[in-house]
């Protein structure tokens, strides 16, 4: 849960004076804060009414709400420590009320907090800025709350850290500004919230287990357990499951997991008018579950899925309920015919080869090409994007000389052993010393044709010899793209990156919102960095299933800043993070903890974001 301390806002009497003449469309006195007029702009602009009374029409309110089931236990404790003149609201991520308790006067509660539909308010703000937020008297847009003070805090989705909703705690309009007397009540009450979640989110995934580990007790039985995050998929599934099939479940697990369907599906008919999910055929997806039905039972009867055409088995699927809501859905998969089709596995291809974006197949094409002459060739990129490796494969599996320009600059070794006729690879070339440079222009004066590939990192500006050495090699460059422009590779490498397991262990695998992040953080260190990050998580993590978000380093599971940092910006990043991740996200401890101010911590943080 994220917060922080509201802006100081001037005495309250020169901003009812300016929302008059706002109102009047006067001019407006000096030191109004931007930000608030800004706000009375926007709810001009919508539409809004300042002597608003009735409560403002709103979306259909949603008919089952985890984060109300969740949050529910939570509120009754508070209920009776509210203040008679307190009211307490829950709205969603849409800011539709979910519920209500206490009251003040003049502030009857609305159906919706959308700034469209009531103007500024501490909810909206709260939503907008996934931080605490308060919002007093004139501040406020709307006539019936020129006297309530309120403050709201996000609710944030443990796994994804999406805002859930927002917790609003408004009272009478406070003698003194900030911080609100209640903030901190508003603060506990969401923490409390996001624990519960937490704690839900943990039996769901035990849930999905012990569904999945019932369904695999057959002999053989082919069985995947999905819940849109995670996947458990035994061996027998694994033989049958297409990448296309794959995504089907996935994205039947989303649906059922997001969709309010009050009763069974229909089911595509086959030919005879008998319900078939042979996968002979494409078919609409996702398939709609059946989310209630109209008798009581334990287990609702499994449904067949309709899969891509050449899917070669068929699936049925069976929504998981926890508490009266679905959580995930177990598919047991049937071969067709008597045997199950063989899923070729695919060709260990070497890590350097991987990865089938545009970029990369041009670079690495380009490369097999100038490789099949014998002339000198340089691969240029930046650091661990793969440079060696990929040389170590064009040159193939025969013999090979290799100097390290980081290690031997002058090349005096390396020139001293070389065997004429034999390969040779210089790696760092960025590192050559003038000797080291020299001779290697007078052995591609004497020798042009000489059997050499060189990696070049760019960096510092080159000298006059090593430039000379880069102008000759110039028509003979490929340059590899850094990871970051190549993020759909990524699921290619990954495997590729990881280990063999250990007998009896399944391989890594990772859930979406993993995939999502490794995808969005922009790899500095490229594919080395990559690969240093799947071989710790496959070698030291001691849970089972796929690799969540919160497993990640705290620099990828974070996100990238927002602007280029410093190396000094970026340690200093990780440090901040790593610290936040130790004290469960609290700010204050983690600031003391670092030795800085909660202020200073919050300026930094905001100036990472840019």
């Amino acid at each position: 849960m994220t917060t922080t301390d509201p802006s100081p806002t001037p005495a309250r009497p020169s901003l009812r004076l300016a929302r008059e003449r706002f109102l009047s469309g006067e001019p407006l006195p000096g030191g109004v804060p931007e930000e608030v007029v800004a706000a009375w702009r926007r709810a001009r602009f919508f539409g809004v009414p300042h002597d608003l009374n009735a409560p403002a029409a709103c979306a259909e309110r949603p008919a089952d709400s985890a984060l109300l089931t969740a949050a529910r236990p939570v509120l009754d404790r508070i209920v009776p420590a509210l203040d008679a003149d307190a009211l307490l609201v829950l709205t969603d991520e849409r800011l539709r009320v979910l519920w209500t308790a206490g009251r003040v006067p003049g502030a009857a509660p609305c159906p919706v907090l959308a700034e469209q539909e009531v103007g500024h308010n501490s909810a909206a703000l709260a939503l907008r800025t996934r931080r605490r937020a308060e919002v007093h008297g004139p501040e406020h847009f709307l006539d019936r709350w020129q006297d309530v003070s309120a403050v709201s805090v996000p609710v944030l989705s443990p796994d994804s850290g999406q805002v859930l909703g927002t917790l609003t705690v408004a009272a009478r309009l406070c003698a003194t500004r900030a911080p609100h007397p209640r903030a901190a009540l508003a603060e506990a009450a969401a923490a409390a919230i996001e624990t519960e979640l937490r704690a839900r989110s943990g039996r769901a995934e035990q849930a999905l287990l012990d569904a999945y580990l019932r369904a695999s007790r057959g002999r053989d039985r082919a069985v995947a357990a999905l819940d849109g995050h995670s996947r458990l998929i035994n061996e027998a599934a694994q033989r049958l499951l297409t990448p296309e099939v794959l995504d089907a479940l996935e994205r039947t697990a989303v649906h059922a997991r997001r969709a309010e369907v009050s009763g069974p599906a229909e089911e595509p008919e086959g030919p005879s008018g008998r319900t078939t999910a042979s996968g002979t055929g494409p078919s609409p997806l996702p398939v709609a579950l059946p989310m209630s039905t109209p008798t009581p039972t334990p287990t609702p009867l499994p449904l067949p899925l309709p899969l891509p055409e050449g899917a070669g088995c068929t699936a049925q699927v069976t929504p998981l309920r926890l508490d009266g809501t679905v959580v995930g859905i177990v598919a047991v998969l049937e071969p067709l015919g008597d045997q199950a089709p063989v899923v070729p596995d695919p060709p260990a291809a070497a890590v350097a080869l991987t990865g089938s974006s545009l970029p990369w197949r041009h670079a690495v094409g380009r490369a097999v090409e100038l490789a099949r002459s014998p002339e000198p060739l340089l691969l240029a990129g930046e650091r661990g994007s793969g440079k060696s490796a990929l040389a170590r494969e064009l040159l193939g599996p025969g013999p090979v000389q290799e100097a390290d320009a980081a290690q031997d600059p002058g090349l005096e070794h390396a020139l001293r052993a070389r065997q004429t006729g034999r390969p040779l690879l210089l790696r760092h070339a960025e590192r050559l010393a003038q000797p080291g440079v020299a001779a290697l222009n007078s052995l591609l004066d004497a020798r042009p044709d000489t059997p050499l590939l060189v990696t070049y990192t760019p960096g510092a500006p080159a000298g006059p010899c090593l430039q000379r050495l880069l102008d000759m090699l110039s028509a003979r460059t490929v340059t590899l793209p850094p990871l970051r422009e190549r993020a759909e590779d990524l699921r290619e490498l990954l495997p590729a990156l990881a280990p063999r397991p250990a007998p009896g262990r399944p391989p890594l695998t990772w859930t979406l919102d993993a995939l999502r992040a490794l995808e969005q953080y922009p790899w500095p260190g490229n594919v080395t960095e990559l690969a240093h990050v799947v071989r710790a998580l496959a070698e030291h993590r001691r849970m089972s299933g796929p690799v969540r978000r919160a497993e990640l380093p705290d620099a990828v599971r974070e996100g990238p800043a927002a602007r280029p940092l410093s190396p000094m910006e970026h340690a200093e990043r990780t440090t901040i993070l790593e610290a936040l991740r130790r004290h469960g996200g609290n700010k204050a401890r983690a600031a003391a903890a670092l030795g800085i101010g909660r202020a200073t911590l919050y300026r930094k943080l905001r100036g990472y974001r840019g």
